[in-house]
């Protein structure tokens, strides 16, 4: 095709037919593994639906593998930035608020599928934990930021990041309800809140809570 003969030219500028291109093969493999699962997925499905010829795909993802933890990174990093406007709380509502509405599209709840399928998966897990790798990797980067601004004592970024997004995944599992704006403010709240109070007076000894409660 002719889109598809351009995108073997060395891409001119950001956003050029190159990377159209590239986004589309991603967001092809995106919704194949949603429609199919990870098993289910081949090479001549993406280049039917992204429109592009099948050597392109294994020109740039000659490793299957590769090609499903880029469609999935890519797909949440899109689904939910974090951007740093210099107040952390703000950011990490918008954050989580947009990881909600993203894990609960329909997308978003095949990449959990694709998730629990990995726990009996051997080949599989390792794709999973690289792509929730990165995409807390911009999270733990947020919060590094924030430790050196003074904004966070020192604290695991892991646990904290996981301590964060952890209510939005249990929320869309359950599918309860939906993860409002206001549960993010609370979640947001009641985290920093917990990291900069231990950093202050120190974890509690068991049973300490209990006894200022009584």
């Amino acid at each position: 095709m002719a889109e598809d003969r351009h995108s073997q030219e060395p891409a001119r500028r950001p956003g050029g037919r190159t990377a159209r291109v590239r986004r589309r093969i991603l967001e092809a493999t995106a919704e194949l593994i949603a429609r199919n699962g990870v098993g289910g997925l081949r090479y001549d499905q993406v280049a039917e639906l992204a429109e592009v010829n099948r050597t392109s795909i294994y020109r740039n993802w000659p490793d299957r593998t590769t090609l499903v933890a880029d469609a999935l990174a890519t797909f949440g990093a899109d689904a939910a930035p974090l951007h740093d406007s210099g107040d952390l709380h703000a950011d990490l509502v918008d954050f989580l608020e947009a990881l909600a509405a993203a894990t609960a599209s329909p997308q978003g709840r095949a990449m959990l599928n694709v998730v629990a399928a990995a726990r009996e998966n051997p080949e599989l897990r390792p794709v999973v934990d690289e792509v929730f790798d990165r995409r807390l990797a911009t999270l733990r980067d947020r919060l590094q930021v924030a430790v050196e601004r003074g904004e966070l004592p020192a604290t695991d970024l892991s646990l904290l990041g996981a301590m964060l997004t952890g209510p939005v995944q249990l929320f869309v599992s359950r599918g309860a309800r939906t993860f409002t704006r206001a549960d993010a403010q609370q979640v947001t709240s009641l985290v920093l809140a917990g990291v900069r109070a231990i950093a202050a007076h120190g974890a509690p000894a068991d049973g300490e809570l209990d006894a200022e409660e009584a």
